[in-house]
C-alpha cells in the first residue's frame, strides 16, 4: 500500500504525527508513505523507516515572497506530487490549505469530518471523512485518523515512534556530562517564560554543577542565549539542524522547555523534559511520552490560548503574569528530582 500523507506544519504538529506512522507500519506490512511537509521540517519525516519519500512544500515562503514570484517552484512541486498514483491520500492537517494540496495528488482523498477538522470547510474536498473527537490531545487524534483511514484497529499501548536518526551526525564540541538543554525560544509572546527567570534558573543550575546548553534559531534567541550563558558559564551552541539537535538530545540528562516544537522532539525521543505552560493547555498540545513533566500556570485566566496577554505584571511589559506561578525555584526543584530519578 502506498499512502500520501499531507501534514505540513508546525514542527509540533509534524512530530505529533510520528506515532501514527509507527502504528500503521506495525499494522500493515510493507506500507509505504510519501509525506508533504513544510521545507523547514523535511528532516523529521526522514527519520521514519516507512517514509520513503519526502515532498517539501514552501507555503510560508511562497506567501511571503508572492505567489506569482513563486510560480516556477509551485509548478515543480505540483509535478512532483503528481508523479505517483496513491492508494490513499490522507490530509492529517484539517485545514483548507492542506485539503487543496490533496486535490493535486492522484488517489482517494480521506480526511477529518466537518466537526472534527480545524477548518470544517476542508472536509468538502475529501471522498471519505473520519470522525475524531476534537477535545483530546493531538497525538491520539492523529493515531485515530490514521487507523480509520487505513482500516486497522487502533493499538491500545502508549504511543511511540520508530525513529532512526542518520548515522555519523556531527555534534558540537561542548561538555555533555551533567548537561541540560534550555529550549527558551518559541512563537507566541505569551508562551515565553520571562528571561529574568531563565537567568535565575541558570544560576541555580550552575551552582549545583550542571552544564547549560543553549540552542537558538533566530537573532533574538541567539542574543538571549548569550545573556543566559554569561551568568552561568553556559554554552551557546552553533546553529544546528534538526537531526543534529535530535542526536544531541540523546546525550543530555534533561531539558527545560517552553511550549515549543523542540519540546515535542525531546518527548518523542524519551528525554526527561520539564515543559512550562502559561497560556496554552498541555491537555491538548502538551508533550506526551516517557519522562515528560508539565508545570502549568495556576492563574485565573490560564490557559487563555491567546497570543498576546491582556494583563501585564506591574513594571514588566514582557512578563505574562500567569508565569509568576511557575518561578525558577519550582522548576529547579522539579529538575533535581528528575535528574535524581534518571541517574
Amino acid at each position: 500500500m502506498k499512502v500520501l500523507l499531507v501534514k505540513t506544519s508546525s514542527m509540533g504538529d509534524v512530530i505529533h504525527t510520528l506515532p501514527a506512522i509507527t502504528d500503521a507500519t506495525n499494522a500493515i506490512p510493507g506500507v509505504e508513505f510519501h509525506w508533504v511537509v513544510e521545507e523547514g521540517f523535511k528532516e523529521i519525516p526522514q527519520w521514519m523507516p516507512a517514509v520513503k519519500k519526502v515532498i517539501p512544500v514552501a507555503l510560508r515562503r511562497w506567501r511571503k515572497q508572492g505567489w506569482l514570484h513563486s510560480a516556477k517552484e509551485i509548478q515543480t512541486f505540483i509535478g512532483e506530487l503528481r508523479q505517483e498514483h496513491y492508494d490513499i491520500i490522507i490530509d492529517a492537517q484539517g485545514l483548507l490549505k492542506s485539503a487543496l494540496i490533496t486535490l493535486l495528488g492522484k488517489g482517494r482523498r480521506v480526511g477529518l469530518s466537518y466537526r472534527s477538522a480545524r477548518e470544517g470547510v476542508a472536509s468538502l474536498f475529501y471522498q471519505a471523512r473520519c470522525k475524531v473527537i476534537w477535545e483530546q490531545h493531538a497525538i491520539p487524534r492523529a493515531r485515530q485518523l490514521m487507523a480509520q483511514a487505513l482500516g486497522y484497529s487502533l493499538p491500545t499501548d502508549a504511543p511511540h515512534s520508530m525513529v532512526n536518526l542518520p548515522a555519523n551526525i556531527e555534534l558540537p564540541a561542548v561538555p555533555l556530562e551533567n548537561s541540560v538543554l534550555f529550549f527558551h525560544g518559541t512563537t507566541w509572546p505569551t508562551k515565553h517564560w520571562p528571561e529574568v527567570y531563565w537567568l535565575q534558573l541558570a544560576r541555580l543550575m550552575h551552582e549545583s554543577g550542571l552544564t547549560i546548553l543553549l540552542p537558538w534559531g533566530s537573532q533574538a534567541e541567539h542574543e538571549r542565549a548569550q545573556r543566559i550563558a554569561a551568568v552561568a558559564e553556559g554554552h551557546v551552541l552553533p546553529r544546528l539542524s534538526l537531526s543534529q539537535l535530535a542526536a544531541l538530545l540523546l546525550k543530555v540528562k534533561a531539558c527545560v522547555a517552553v511550549d515549543t516544537g523542540l519540546g515535542h522532539l525531546a518527548a518523542v525521543l524519551g528525554i526527561p523534559t520539564i515543559s512550562l505552560y502559561g497560556p496554552t493547555n498541555p491537555q491538548l498540545t502538551g508533550t506526551l511520552g516517557r519522562h515528560q513533566y508539565h508545570l502549568t500556570a495556576n492563574f485565573e485566566c490560564a490557559p487563555c490560548l491567546q497570543e498576546h496577554c491582556k494583563i501585564k505584571a506591574s513594571g514588566e511589559p514582557d512578563f505574562p503574569p500567569c508565569f509568576t506561578t511557575i518561578p525558577p525555584g519550582k522548576v529547579f526543584q522539579q529538575l533535581r528530582e528528575i535528574i535524581q530519578v534518571t541517574l
